[in-house]
This record gives C-alpha cells, sequence and structure tokens, in this order.
C-alpha cells in the first residue's frame, strides 16, 4: 500500500512539473489570468467609484477600493478555472492522455498534476491582483491570523472550482468549448455582494444573490480583511467551497473513468 502511495505521490509531482513547464512556455493563459481581474479592478475603482461608493456606508470619499477589493480578489481566484479545463481538454483531445494510459504511470497523476499546478498558477494571480489593489489604495486592516485565514478561504475556493474545470475540461469536445464553460465562475461575484450590497439591489436579483455561492465567501473576505461583520456567512463560505470541492472531484474521477472506456 505504502509502495502504491509513493509511485502516486512522484507520478503526481512529474505531471505537476510538465503542467508548470507548460504555463511557463505558453504564460497566456496565465497572463489573462492576471489581467481580467486587474481591468475589472480599475474600471470600478477609478471609472465608476465616485458614483458607486458614495452610495455605501463606509465607502465614500474615495475608500470604495475597500469595499470591492475583496470582491475582484475574488474574481481573480475564479479566473483561474479557465485555464484548467483549457489545459485538460488539450490533453485529452491532443491524444497525449491515450499514451499515458500504455505507460507505468499512476492514473489519479494526470488529473492531480493539472490541479495542483493550476491552483499554484491561481494562487500567484491572485497575490498579484492583491499587489494590485495595494498600489492603488487598498488598505485593509487584518491581523496575520486573518491573513492567513484568508488565504486559506481563497486556497479551498480556487481548488474546488479547479476540481470542477478539471471535470469541464474532460467532458468538452473542443479547447473552445472548454474555455467557455468555466466563464459563469468568473462573473457570478458580479452578481453577488463583490461590486455592491446586496441589498440595493431589486427583490429578485437580491434573493439570487443572497443565496449563490459566491456572497458568503466575499463577505466572509472582506470581513476578514476590512473587519465588517461575518455574521453565518463563515459557515456557509467553507460548507459551500467543500460541497464544490466534493462534488468536482467526484465528477472529474468518473468523467476521466468514462473517457478511459471510450
Amino acid at each position: 500500500m505504502s509502495g502504491t502511495l509513493t509511485y502516486a505521490v512522484s507520478d503526481s509531482l512529474t505531471m505537476l512539473r510538465r503542467n508548470l513547464k507548460h504555463a511557463q512556455r505558453y504564460p497566456s493563459m496565465t497572463i489573462s489570468t492576471v489581467i481580467m481581474p486587474v481591468l475589472m479592478l480599475l474600471m470600478f475603482n477609478y471609472a465608476f467609484g465616485g458614483a458607486i461608493g458614495a452610495g455605501i456606508t463606509g465607502a465614500g470619499d474615495g475608500a470604495y477600493i475597500d469595499y470591492v477589493a475583496p470582491g475582484i480578489i475574488l474574481m481573480a481566484a475564479t479566473a483561474g478555472a479557465v485555464a484548467t479545463a483549457v489545459g485538460v481538454c488539450v490533453d485529452m483531445t491532443e491524444g497525449i492522455v491515450n499514451r499515458f494510459r500504455t505507460m507505468s504511470i499512476s492514473r489519479a497523476a494526470f488529473l492531480t498534476g493539472h490541479v495542483v499546478g493550476n491552483v499554484l498558477q491561481t494562487l500567484i494571480a491572485v497575490a498579484l491582483v492583491i499587489g494590485v489593489a495595494l498600489a492603488i489604495g487598498f488598505r485593509p486592516d487584518a491581523s496575520v491570523l486573518e491573513w492567513l485565514a484568508a488565504i486559506g478561504l481563497l486556497a479551498l475556493l480556487v481548488l474546488s472550482l479547479t476540481w470542477l474545470a478539471a471535470g469541464m475540461g474532460l467532458v468538452a469536445r473542443t479547447p473552445e468549448s472548454a474555455s467557455n464553460a468555466p466563464l459563469p465562475f468568473t462573473f457570478l461575484p458580479l452578481l453577488g455582494s463583490a461590486v455592491v450590497p446586496t441589498d440595493t439591489m431589486p427583490t429578485g436579483l437580491r434573493w439570487f444573490a443572497e443565496y449563490q455561492p459566491f456572497t458568503p465567501v466575499i463577505e466572509t473576505l472582506r470581513g476578514l480583511l476590512m473587519g465588517t461583520p461575518i455574521g453565518n456567512s463563515g459557515y456557509l463560505a467553507l460548507a459551500w467551497c467543500l460541497g464544490l470541492t466534493l462534488v468536482g472531484f467526484l465528477w472529474a474521477r468518473t468523467a476521466f473513468g468514462r473517457t478511459a472506456k471510450r
């Protein structure tokens, strides 16, 4: 049993190195993961911040950046799902997976390498977006422990979305369709509390915003970084992240098993 586990870990590390080298050679997907959230951050802060911020309690007088930055940071955490789906789909459609199956490689290594590699890349992108936010005026008052909790929550969210994106990449027929499938992950935070409080929305949209998975994650992240009330959002955020991780893992494993039977 220990020998099998050792081989699985070794093969997964090999696949991880492969995916990180691919990202280094073809950095366009990683760069796009950073560019979109940064553009959104700049747009909402400088173009819309004066008008929107004036209507948010505690976010007036140019301090809208403190409200919107946690939401955009979360959007950066969701953006990496596209790279995962495309990377998995490319490997599936180009036949490299069939070659792996003829070799003495752990079946878990392929997906594990993709998931861990893309989690690391996405967290690097999140760190860069945080750096930009700090440079343009974001001023969190979190303690070291609160920063660690926020990073842990973001890492768990990234892990859950990466497993879901891996499942999407496995069932997609083309890389183009794989790139479109995870896009709702990136834009759903905008229909939550990322840029405005949910209580300012019309009734129907407010109901959706309050009960979708990203809103409690945003509120928990904002509470950890800015000291706003978290309430039961922390428990809901953990429940959503753990549930989505389990669903994504089971979906990806089942989809990968089905492709092996084709």
